[in-house]
């Protein structure tokens, strides 16, 4: 590999890193502005004009306050906790193709960070890695209801998790590979994958939603029984990592879902786009679309939260190991039928 491509690939992860936190910072503003939409209220409106500049008073003041361990936390797994979770929230963009090659100068730029051919399985080892941020947290911070939330925490990502390797395994047996860019490059125009595997999409998408504790699944913070839940004794920056990895999490979800199932950077009619505008603009057109799937998703996250109540615990757990994971097993086998006599 030359300096040039080492060069442009360190570029594109600093790039995709920074379109991260831009992103999980605006969300906080989105979602305040949603609910009060919803809740026929104005939201944000002090900070600049529209309140647009609210994301970077609250980092500020996040910033700002003062860092609190607890006498009788564990203060190296105390700031662990937090760390591991912004971490893991950030490392799962690696192996999403944000778009097309580019062609500049004759030099052809992939964006995509690298196209591993088990990207799938690299998304699911991150995922499972995230939970261990709230585990150790909730568990350095010697309060029982941290304790708690973590504990919920960790048994909620477990049994999702099953559904939604469940999920993927239909889509797999139809795209015949683990690596994201395949799947993207596959669903060329308008051969999306939620046209063939419908109820796949329905479990992966109900199953990240429980995999990013948003509601109705945010139990391990569930502030009418755990106070905080997992992040109860947490103040200043590290509280806000860990809520920058709930939306950074929500991001990568929509942008693994957009891949996975609704086409990520193809759209109809996109190579006669390419034709027309060239090998430098048109990619640039199809990752705009893609980032126009994932808001898309943002926002569909957001309607959830603020129109369905929480589901009680019990309620969750038997969402997840009665109902998902049978229609999960059921989809496998349905489309194993489809495919071995319809082919």
């Amino acid at each position: 590999m030359e300096l040039a491509d080492i060069a442009i690939k360190f570029g594109l992860i600093i790039i995709i890193f920074l379109i991260s936190l831009v992103v999980a910072m605006y969300s906080t503003y989105a979602e305040r502005k949603i609910a009060a939409f919803f809740q026929d209220r104005v939201g944000p409106n002090r900070a600049g004009p529209f309140g647009i500049l609210q994301p970077l008073a609250d980092g500020a003041k996040m910033f700002m306050k003062e860092e609190i361990i607890p006498t009788n936390a564990t203060p190296f797994l105390f700031i662990v906790g937090p760390s591991l979770a912004i971490l893991t929230a950030c490392i799962g963009s690696a192996v999403i193709p944000w778009g097309q090659n580019l062609v500049i100068g004759g030099r052809t730029i992939p964006l995509q960070v690298t196209d591993i051919n088990v990207g799938i399985l690299y998304i699911f080892g991150v995922v499972s890695l995230g939970v261990y941020g709230v585990m150790i947290g909730g568990w350095a911070s010697n309060n029982k209801y941290s304790l708690l939330g973590a504990i919920r925490a960790a048994s909620q990502n477990i049994s999702y998790e099953i559904s939604m390797g469940l999920s993927i395994i239909a889509l797999l047996m139809v795209t015949g590979t683990l690596s994201l860019g395949e799947i993207a490059q596959q669903q060329h125009g308008w051969h999306w994958n939620v046209l063939y595997q419908p109820v796949g999409f329905l479990l992966f998408m109900i199953c990240a939603f429980a995999e990013t504790n948003r509601t109705p699944f945010d139990l391990p913070e569930c502030e009418t029984e755990l106070v905080g839940g997992y992040h109860t004794e947490y103040s200043s920056m590290k509280l806000g990592f860990y809520l920058f990895a709930e939306y950074i999490n929500m991001f990568i979800s929509s942008a693994v879902m957009a891949t996975l199932y609704w086409g990520g950077y193809n759209y109809p009619g996109m190579d006669w786009v390419t034709a027309h505008t060239g090998p430098a603009i048109g990619p640039l057109i199809g990752t705009a679309v893609f980032f126009a799937k994932i808001f898309l998703f943002i926002f569909f996250f957001m309607w959830v939260r603020w129109t369905i109540p929480r589901f009680r615990y019990d309620q969750l757990m038997d969402l997840g190991w009665k109902v998902l994971i049978p229609l999960a097993i059921a989809n496998i086998v349905v489309t194993g039928i489809v495919i071995t006599f319809f082919s």
